[in-house]
């Protein structure tokens, strides 16, 4: 996957188009803004991610001789096209979200700025790294959330949608905040922790479980986390990591991290039996570990009945994101240079209000309460405009105007969300590492209030237009005329 030219992870339209500005010699300036329109499972936020990706792909962007034979083949492209791409390289501008910074809905997180045929090309990577990405960490983080500070492993590899999710989806998840995966080549590829026990198989390989489990900790007497419910859990697995903890502590083996897994049964009532029988033989801080098709909603309803788990392994339900399996991510043309240097918006209408795309070259904000550190709103302004934290600021809810407040002046604090990564072609941005981008998602997900992180009818954190930019988007609402609904095209 690393050593993959990514070139043509396109759609072939895009190709189409690209030769169509080429021959009609459109070599505009444009802006593509990638956003997304709806949170994941309902839920309040999202977790940007697939930056670093991103960077990697557009760095390593060309087409090779075997591009250009495949393209050739398809008898589509004309010689004089084909020949341009032999040298392309891609040379405009792109600013971006930051990994692990929460997002909200009709913000820009991606903003490319390039001569047309550029940014047409690079549509359909940069959405299905972001959105893949984005989707998976937020996943996670709304499994953590669920978790309440206990440990979260990502170990989904084997029901991934192929390798290239499982490795990225395991590094998203990380973002999201799980404390480390299963996946050995996701932990070669980005230093992430890697964890791991024992399949039942490896019990049943043996005489006896209690065999397994002795052999098991003398292996690996610091990792000793054994898996007792391949028989009987309560009657044989517990009884006989008991024996085997107890048989440690005796032969001088110090117990730095051990206990057991469970894959299966009543999990809120094998825990709390569990913690019963190792307490009371003298194990209090043993690990009681889950597994067994967890998600989100599970483990919440497990906390709620008292289980007694401390770490959770979740799979098929984090790496698919098995509930809202897509993140919904377009990428719209926002703007197109004119002769004088200026940027002329463009707006895509459309008889659901949602799909009505905000135009001009833009950036967005993110407003904070300055005594509680919490967010207040995210402002969506042109780059032109100006903002003072000592004034008055006023927002407003674009889709219903009439819904305002006033920030007093000092109340507040502004942060640019949008941080240049590509100029001119060349990369200026450092993508911190996975551990450091999953502490600053820590860190920004300490900025919304629990309200908003909860799975049901979540508080919704606003995203509103500076009063420019509605202005401008009313003006070109209002003279771009849509079909009636009688027409064969509004029916």
């Amino acid at each position: 996957m690393s050593t993959l030219n990514l070139t043509l992870l396109t759609d072939l339209y895009e190709l189409t188009m690209m030769q169509g500005y080429f021959k009609n010699e459109n070599r505009d300036i444009v802006i593509f803004d990638a956003f997304y329109r709806n949170n994941p499972c309902d839920g309040g936020y999202s977790v940007c991610a697939g930056l670093a990706q991103i960077i990697d792909y557009i760095e390593r962007l060309h087409f090779g001789p075997d591009e250009l034979r495949y393209l050739r083949s398809l008898y589509l492209f004309d010689d004089d096209f084909l020949d341009y791409l032999s040298s392309f390289r891609f040379s405009g501008d792109i600013y971006a979200v930051p990994e692990g910074s929460l997002i909200f809905p009709r913000e820009p997180l991606v903003k490319v700025i390039a001569p047309i045929m550029e940014a047409q090309l690079i549509e359909t990577a940069v959405l299905n790294m972001i959105n893949h990405q984005s989707l998976i960490a937020t996943k996670a983080a709304r499994v953590c959330y669920a978790a309440q500070g206990d440990g979260v492993m990502e170990f989904g590899l084997r029901r991934a949608q192929g390798p290239d999710a499982g490795v990225y989806g395991a590094r998203a998840a990380v973002i999201g905040g799980c404390r480390g995966t299963s996946n050995v080549l996701a932990g070669q590829m980005f230093d992430i922790p890697v964890l791991g026990t024992h399949a039942h198989s490896w019990i049943m390989s043996f005489a006896d479980e209690y065999t397994a489990f002795r052999t098991y900790a003398s292996l690996y007497p610091d990792a000793c986390i054994l898996l007792v419910d391949t028989y009987d859990t309560l009657k044989s697995g517990i009884p006989n990591a008991i024996r085997v903890f107890s048989e440690m502590r005796a032969a001088g083996t110090a117990l730095t991290y051990y206990g057991i897994r469970m894959d299966s049964g009543d999990l809120a009532y094998l825990s709390k039996q569990a913690r019963k029988m190792l307490d009371a033989a003298g194990f209090p801080d043993a690990v009681i570990s889950a597994s067994n098709d967890l998600d989100e909603y599970l483990i919440e309803s497990l906390k709620l009945q008292g289980a007694a788990i401390t770490s959770w392994g979740v799979g098929t339900n984090l790496i698919t994101a098995k509930d809202n399996p897509a993140f919904g991510g377009v990428y719209k043309l926002s703007a197109i240079l004119d002769e004088n240097g200026v940027f002329q918006p463009k707006i895509k209408l459309s008889e659901n209000v949602e799909k009505v795309t905000n135009p001009g070259n833009k950036t967005f904000y993110r407003v904070y309460d300055k005594t509680t550190g919490k967010i207040k709103a995210d402002l969506i302004c042109l780059c032109d405009e100006i903002f003072d934290e000592r004034d008055d600021l006023k927002l407003f809810d674009p889709n219903a105007p009439w819904k305002k407040t006033t920030l007093s002046g000092g109340s507040y604090t502004l942060r640019e969300m949008l941080i240049p990564v590509i100029k001119n072609g060349e990369t200026v941005y450092h993508s911190p590492d996975v551990m450091e981008i999953r502490d600053i998602c820590a860190r920004e997900k300490d900025t919304i209030w629990d309200e908003t992180k909860r799975f049901v009818n979540p508080q919704e954190i606003y995203v509103d237009l500076s009063q420019k930019l509605y202005d401008i988007k009313t003006a070109l609402f209002n003279k771009t005329q849509l079909p009636g609904p009688h027409t064969a095209s509004g029916r």
